[in-house]
């Protein structure tokens, strides 16, 4: 055990992670406490903000992980999602965040796998729960799909798209969906935000079609 008394950080170690080696493998090689080569490396951090990002590259070079643009990359969604104040959707309408949408996927996938590249785990635990349960995240972004498509419908001078005597499969589906978001509300089971995105961007939502109203033209 490495019992000399260390400024922190010490340049030794700094150098070590620099070039691609973990907090345990350093330890491992000066003999001392993980904790203490941690404590070292946390304020190296802090002196140096690219230090990180260097240890990484490294790591890349020696074990052939996600390469410096795979990095890049990784942090373009980072920047993203910490900017729009949510993870991408895979339907969006948007192109870039249906690709960002994939690619947060691929590492979903990784992690359930427990094939995620340490590079990858490190970065992506800034955002919390990236890993959520993806089910549930291809259903939000669907319910947000589904309600730009009623926009869509009723900005076309539509009437409410009914579930039952519809007509077409594009009214069915959105009439199914609006019915179901209005017994949700009935039942208390609808969110507060989505009732106020529903009462923003559909107003009359709750109502729906009048008996006896004739369609609009």
């Amino acid at each position: 055990m490495d019992r000399r008394l260390r400024r922190a950080p010490d340049a030794e170690w700094v150098l070590m992670y620099r070039l691609g080696l973990s907090r345990q493998r350093i330890a491992d090689l000066v003999r001392a406490e993980p904790a203490t080569v941690g404590y070292h490396l946390v304020i190296a951090r802090r002196q140096d903000p690219g230090l990180e990002t260097a240890h990484h590259a490294a790591v890349v070079t020696r074990a052939g992980g996600p390469s410096p643009a795979d990095l890049a990359r990784m942090e373009e969604i980072i920047a993203w999602i910490r900017a729009e104040g949510r993870l991408p959707r895979d339907r969006s309408q948007d192109k870039r965040e249906r690709s960002m949408a994939r690619w947060l996927s691929d590492r979903r996938r990784e992690a359930a796998d427990g094939t995620l590249d340490p590079a990858y785990r490190a970065g992506l635990a800034r955002v919390p729960g990236w890993e959520g349960n993806p089910r549930a995240a291809a259903d939000e972004s669907r319910w947000h799909d589904r309600l730009a498509q009623l926009v869509d419908f009723r900005a076309e001078g539509n009437n409410w798209p009914r579930h039952h005597h519809y007509a077409s499969e594009r009214e069915h589906t959105l009439g199914v969906w609006i019915h179901a978001q209005r017994y949700k509300h009935h039942r208390g089971d609808l969110t507060p935000d989505k009732v106020s995105l529903l009462d923003a961007a559909v107003p009359g939502w709750q109502t729906g079609r009048t008996r006896g109203r004739r369609p609009r033209v």
